[in-house]
């Protein structure tokens, strides 16, 4: 049995993994899904003043409460900044991280460093009529608006900094979605896909992919359980 702890990015909430969750436990795997302060269920506590540290600490919490440990850590879009943030932390209890087409950021780097102009003129532009969240970009097909959640601004403007824990994660996998391609997160996938220390996938869906093809992400993560 392997341990899945499953991060959703921006404007999201742990709601889109539920089929993937479901075809893991099926599976026989653990799976822990947190949803991060502000967002999806716990949208109630959104605040300007939520940062990055606040959702690593959130997923930190889940991790240590249940005392997980030789876990494969899944982070998408923006989750790639917090699994990356949680792996500075506690990278030995760490078998795997994957970033499911995410940000996949530097020393020092925060996503707003990462990012493209024109998601920057949307960080900006979406939040002037409530100052601090976020409103998402328009919704692809097949997400509910209802679902969907104001993001806090200063997750995207904290850097992370690396403290030597993240070396001691002992497999990297990056998963690119391939169907908009080229994307914002194209730049990640080119980045690793010739690094011999990273396995890389490809699957043709669009950026949500968990949505898109539920059972084909779920391969994917399985194929991982052996590494």
């Amino acid at each position: 049995m392997a341990v899945f702890v499953l991060v959703h990015g921006a404007w999201s909430g742990g709601w889109g993994y539920r089929e993937v969750t479901a075809k893991l436990r099926a599976a026989g795997h653990e799976v822990h899904v947190p949803t991060m302060t502000g967002l999806g269920e716990r949208a109630h506590l959104a605040s300007p003043a939520i940062t990055l540290s606040t959702h690593v600490a959130d997923v930190l919490g889940v991790i240590e409460s249940e005392g997980l440990d030789d876990i494969i850590l899944v982070g998408h879009s923006y989750g790639g900044m917090v699994v990356t943030g949680v792996a500075t932390k506690i990278g030995a209890k760490i078998r795997t991280l994957v970033y499911l087409d995410a940000f996949l950021p530097g020393d020092g780097n925060s996503l707003w460093d990462i990012a493209d102009g024109p998601s920057r003129e949307h960080y900006i532009d979406a939040q002037r009529d409530e100052p601090g969240l976020v409103a998402p970009f328009p919704m692809p097909p097949g997400v509910a608006p209802r679902t969907m959640n104001r993001h806090p601004l200063l997750t995207l403007l904290e850097p992370v900094h690396f403290t030597g824990e993240e070396a001691k994660v002992k497999n990297r996998t990056y998963i690119y979605a391939t169907r908009d391609a080229p994307t914002i997160f194209t730049q990640f996938h080119e980045k690793v896909k010739d690094d011999p220390q990273w396995r890389v996938h490809e699957i043709a869906t669009g950026h949500i992919v968990m949505l898109d093809d539920p059972e084909g992400l779920t391969q994917l993560l399985l194929a991982q359980v052996e590494r």
